[in-house]
C-alpha cells in the first residue's frame, strides 16, 4: 500500500509538471498518464517481480492470473517504453502479492543466492574455519600433551624424593673410596627394588623433561646437565642405569641422588616454562579462537541453511558477531568452568566454541552472573509495612 500511495503522488506530481511543460513526462488524456522517463524503480520492481514469479513457478506455488499478467503486461511496456500510471500501479499490486505468496523467500534474498560475490563470501568463511582450524589444532595438542606431561612429571618427581629419602635413611651416607661396603640385611631385596624404581625414575623424568623441552623448542638448554652426551648412547646408559655387579648400595644411592638433582632441576625448569607459555596459550588465546571457530561454525551451518531455501540475505551483522565472540571468548578464560545442570562441569575452551556458536549463552552467564546483585538491591528497596497498615 505504501508503494501504490508512492505511485499516486508520483503521479499527481507528475500531472503537475506536465501542465507545467516538463518535458520528462507526456499527458495522452486526463485519467491516463505515460512516463517519457520513468522513475529507476520501476524497472527494479520489475525484475523483483519476475524474480519471484519464476521462483514460484519453480517451487509450484500458485499465483493469480491476473498478477502473473501484470508483470508480463510491465515487461512489455518497459520494453516498448510505454510505462503508464495503470501498468506502474498493477506492477506494484502484483509484486505485493507475490512477495506474500512466496515468503519467507524475497526477491533480495533469490538475487543474493544467485550472485557471484555471495558464494566469495562464503568461500571467504570456509578459509577463515580452516586457517582457525590451522591454528586451534596445533596448540590444542600441544597444550594437552605438554598438560599430561607436567602431570606425569610432577608424580614422578614427587615419588623419587621419597625413594631418595628413603634410601638415605636404610642405607646411610656412602663410604670413603677404597673402603669395604657394608651393605645391610636384604632378605627379601626390598634395598634392591627400591634402587631400580628409584633409577628408573630418574630415566622417566629425564626422558619426560626432553619431550616437555621438544614442545618448548628446546628453549631450556643450559639446565640441562646432560645434553653433551646425548649422542653417546654408552655414556648415556652408564650415567641413568645402576652398574652391573653392584656390591657398594650407598655409594649407587648417592651416585644416583647427584644425578637425580640434576635431572630433577631440569624437569623443574621446564615446568615452570610450560606453566607460564602454555598455560598463556590455555587462558588467553585458545578461547578466544575457539569462539570465533564456533561463530564460523554457526555462519556456515546458517547458510547452508539459507543457501538451501532461498532465504540467505548478506548482513553486516556478520563481523559484529565475530568481533562479540572474541570478546566472550577472552572473558571465558578468565573462569576456570562452568557447571551446567546436574553437576557436570564443562571446560572453558567448550564453553568458548559454544559461546561463539551462540553468542546468546555469553550474555545468559552474564545476566546469571549478575542477579545476585539485583536479587540484593530488590531486597532493600522493599517497603515495609508499617503497624498500622498491618491493623
Amino acid at each position: 500500500m505504501a508503494q501504490v500511495t508512492t505511485v499516486s503522488a508520483t503521479v499527481e506530481r507528475s500531472l503537475i509538471s506536465a501542465a507545467a511543460g516538463d518535458p520528462s513526462v507526456s499527458s495522452t488524456s486526463a485519467e491516463e498518464v505515460s512516463y517519457a522517463s520513468p522513475p529507476a524503480y520501476f524497472n527494479v520492481a520489475l525484475e523483483d517481480a519476475e524474480r519471484l514469479l519464476k521462483y514460484a513457478a519453480e517451487a509450484g506455488i500458485e499465483i493469480d492470473p491476473e498478477s502473473r499478467g501484470h508483470v508480463l503486461q510491465a515487461r512489455t511496456a518497459s520494453a516498448a517504453g510505454g510505462w503508464d500510471e495503470a501498468i506502474a500501479a498493477n506492477l506494484l499490486s502484483a509484486l505485493a502479492k507475490l512477495a506474500g505468496r512466496t515468503r519467507p523467500v524475497t526477491a533480495e534474498s533469490l538475487q543474493a543466492c544467485s550472485n557471484n560475490a555471495t558464494r566469495i563470501v562464503i568461500r571467504t568463511y570456509w578459509i577463515v574455519a580452516i586457517c582457525l582450524a590451522m591454528i586451534i589444532v596445533p596448540f590444542s595438542a600441544a597444550s594437552f600433551v605438554a598438560s599430561a606431561l607436567s602431570g606425569a612429571l610432577r608424580t614422578d618427581i614427587t615419588m623419587a624424593n621419597d625413594l631418595a629419602v628413603k634410601l638415605r635413611s636404610r642405607l646411610g651416607a656412602p663410604l670413603p673410596k677404597g673402603s669395604i661396603p657394608k651393605n645391610p640385611a636384604d632378605p627379601d631385596g626390598a634395598i634392591i627394588t627400591q634402587l631400580q624404581q628409584f633409577a628408573a625414575l630418574i630415566r622417566d623424568i629425564d626422558g619426560r623433561a626432553r619431550q616437555l623441552n621438544i614442545l618448548m623448542l628446546h628453549l631450556e638448554r643450559r639446565s640441562d646437565r646432560y645434553r653433551y652426551i646425548r649422542d653417546d648412547a654408552t655414556k648415556v646408559h652408564d650415567t641413568f642405569q645402576l652398574p652391573k655387579g653392584l656390591t657398594d648400595w650407598a655409594g649407587a644411592a648417592a651416585d644416583r641422588t647427584v644425578i637425580y638433582q640434576d635431572v630433577r632441576y631440569f624437569a623443574s625448569s621446564l615446568l615452570d616454562d610450560v606453566s607460564v607459555f602454555y598455560g598463556a596459550v590455555t587462558v588467553c588465546l585458545l578461547p578466544v579462537l575457539y569462539a570465533l571457530l564456533g561463530t564460523c561454525a554457526y555462519l556456515l551451518r546458517t547458510f547452508e541453511q539459507q543457501m538451501t531455501t532461498r532465504t540467505f540475505i548478506p548482513s553486516i551483522a556478520n563481523s559484529a558477531r565475530f568481533l562479540i565472540a572474541a570478546i566472550g571468548g577472552a572473558v571465558v578464560g578468565l573462569f576456570n568452568n562452568f557447571t551446567i545442570g546436574q553437576g557436570a562441569s564443562i571446560p572453558p575452551l567448550a564453553i568458548a566454541f559454544l559461546l561463539g556458536y551462540a553468542v546468546d549463552v555469553f550474555f545468559a552467564f552474564l545476566d546469571g552472573m549478575l542477579q545476585p546483585f539485583s536479587k540484593g538491591r530488590t531486597v532493600m528497596h522493599v517497603p515495609v509495612a508499617s503497624p498500622a497498615g498491618k491493623a
